[in-house]
């Protein structure tokens, strides 16, 4: 909307052109989401269901009692910030109003007397997670992703001006690419929703992950020069989507704000669900799937490892990690004796160090 405005009055008014830099649009989609989530957080928040306390969670004693689902509070501000700043495309509304979906089964769920079982909220995730790969497909032909570690190839026109040497994509059909983006969406929505059980824990893994796609996607895939440079494709939308990321980002801003230890509130399934379908879509958008184990690297293991623990146990009838709590912050509260505090700083840090340097090597070392 707001880069509609920009296009239609420029003329009008000189500094109206503002509105069609990306940069300002994601310091503008930041700002409005930041101060929308925490109004909203603040004024309803007494609304919200109340915590009945995970099954064999090593601190749910501790948040019984407590709001939750306040994601059905936030996601909504962040779909309606994100439609208002970035380009309209008619697929990221599709996208954006599935994650409203996510949003809704998970505040469901919330709200519920008894927990939905596993395979339920499985499968709705999976129907959420086929419409996105849908939708990010858009009705091209063909898919492309690049891989980290493969050298480009480079024509004769790119040794003449060096300007067109970019990295041969691998081109998927449709059914391939909606095929793994359709288990990329629905391994990040369960682990993103796994890692939720320590105050500010997944809300600060979370921030992390997006400044590292954020700043893929705006300075590198989305910035001609720069896919040049790194020898990566550039996808003019990359900076479009660049401004959700920044959009969700001020949002974890406000739900931090009352999430910091102790917490006044949790996001429930209502917001870690719909958080973790964007993530998967923002590692989509720029293009390498692989980014979601650079980026993500501790919501990945926190959550993933649980997940390939039960499926091991129900279906090869095989506890390979006897031994191991999960979720893994479960494990290192229950079995190790970290502190609440202890945690999320550890778990914190090791991500803010490893992202960055991941990112480095993944598109350096080519």
């Amino acid at each position: 909307m707001l880069y509609w405005v920009g296009q239609q009055f420029e003329s009008l008014w000189g500094p109206m052109r503002l509105l069609q830099s990306h940069l300002v649009l994601c310091t503008l989609g930041a700002m409005f989401a930041a101060v929308g989530s925490f109004i909203v957080l603040r004024r309803w928040a007494g609304t919200l269901p109340l915590d009945r306390g995970r099954e064999h969670a090593a601190q749910a004693t501790e948040a019984i009692g407590k709001p939750t689902g306040a994601g059905a509070l936030f996601i909504p501000v962040t779909v309606l910030v994100a439609l208002l700043v970035s380009p309209w495309d008619p697929f990221r509304a599709v996208i954006l109003l599935c994650v409203l979906l996510a949003m809704g089964a998970g505040y469901l769920d919330d709200r519920s007397p008894n927990s939905w079982g596993r395979v339920r909220k499985g499968l709705i995730d999976l129907a959420i997670s086929m419409v996105v790969a849908w939708a990010m497909i858009g009705g091209e032909s063909s898919m492309e992703i690049w891989l980290p570690f493969f050298a480009p190839k480079m024509g004769p026109e790119a040794l003449l001006d060096g300007t067109t040497g970019m990295l041969a994509p691998i081109l998927w059909q449709p059914w391939q690419y909606g095929l793994m983006a359709t288990l990329l969406l629905w391994f990040s929505i369960n682990t993103t929703n796994c890692s939720d059980g320590v105050d500010g824990l997944s809300g600060s893994l979370l921030s992390l992950a997006l400044l590292g796609l954020g700043g893929v996607l705006y300075g590198v895939v989305g910035h001609i020069d720069s896919a040049h440079y790194l020898l990566v494709p550039f996808y003019e939308d990359g900076a479009s989507w660049a401004v959700v990321v920044a959009t969700t980002l001020g949002t974890l801003a406000a739900y931090l704000w009352f999430n910091a230890h102790p917490s006044q509130l949790m996001m429930g399934d209502a917001g870690s669900r719909a958080l973790g379908l964007l993530l998967g879509v923002f590692v989509l958008a720029t293009g390498n799937p692989f980014l979601l184990l650079v980026v993500a690297l501790l919501i990945l293991a926190n959550g993933g490892i649980g997940l390939f623990k039960i499926g091991f146990i129900k279906y090869l009838k095989i506890d390979l990690l006897k031994s191991v709590r999960c979720p893994l912050h479960d494990h290192f509260l229950k079995n190790c004796g970290w502190s609440s505090t202890q945690v999320l700083v550890r778990f914190v840090i090791l991500q803010a160090v490893l992202a960055p340097l991941l990112i480095v090597i993944l598109l350096k070392v080519r």
